[in-house]
């Protein structure tokens, strides 16, 4: 079972985070394969973190919820909340298998919550931009509950629109980086 996990970071976080680094990616390296995707987001000014993005495939919702919240991070009081939901990886790849290659261009995590009749089941036009794409699901796996997307494109509103809006209640964009050892600048991912 795919699931989608992010870790919003609490206001000062920061120094907590990077005390935590080691044992953050330590904690990782645990699951190395059964990530499909991982990274820092950032605010607007592309420097300061504001979670975390871990999507993951995992036996039960039992064994996701204790890879959510036995993380670092997490059990030191560094996030202010975890999103985590059941997840369909509809490109059927992991990040590491991006055409776009792991650096260049901006990138963005774009998520839509939603309710009622579902949305954005389909691949966007432009597969080859997307990193990981799929729809948020209930535990059971059987309502639809919105839309997480890792992309590259050239600016927010681009990203923002690989959803259809009068669909969902919010989208968030957010800078968003690979995340791991090999391409951290200094922030857990």
């Amino acid at each position: 079972m795919e699931f989608f996990c992010y870790h919003r970071d609490r206001p000062g976080s920061l120094a907590l985070r990077e005390e935590l680094l080691e044992e953050h990616w330590s904690y990782m390296d645990r699951y190395t394969k059964e990530l499909i995707a991982r990274g820092p987001t950032f605010a607007d000014d592309g420097e300061t973190p504001t979670g975390s993005v871990h999507i993951v495939d995992l036996p039960d919702a039992a064994a996701a919820r204790a890879f959510a919240f036995d993380e670092p991070n997490h059990q030191a009081g560094a996030y202010r909340d975890v999103l985590l939901r059941r997840w369909r990886n509809v490109l059927g790849r992991t990040m590491w298998d991006f055409p776009g290659g792991l650096t260049g261009g901006n990138r963005y995590l774009v998520l839509g919550l939603g309710e009622g009749p579902d949305a954005d089941l389909a691949l966007p036009l432009d597969r080859d931009e997307l990193v990981a794409y799929g729809p948020l699901l209930s535990d059971d796996g059987d309502t639809w509950l919105g839309t997480a997307a890792l992309l590259r494109a050239p600016d927010p509103d681009t990203a923002r629109a690989v959803l259809t809006a009068d669909r969902y209640a919010d989208i968030e964009v957010h800078d968003w980086e690979f995340g791991g050892r090999r391409w951290a600048r200094k922030t857990p991912g």
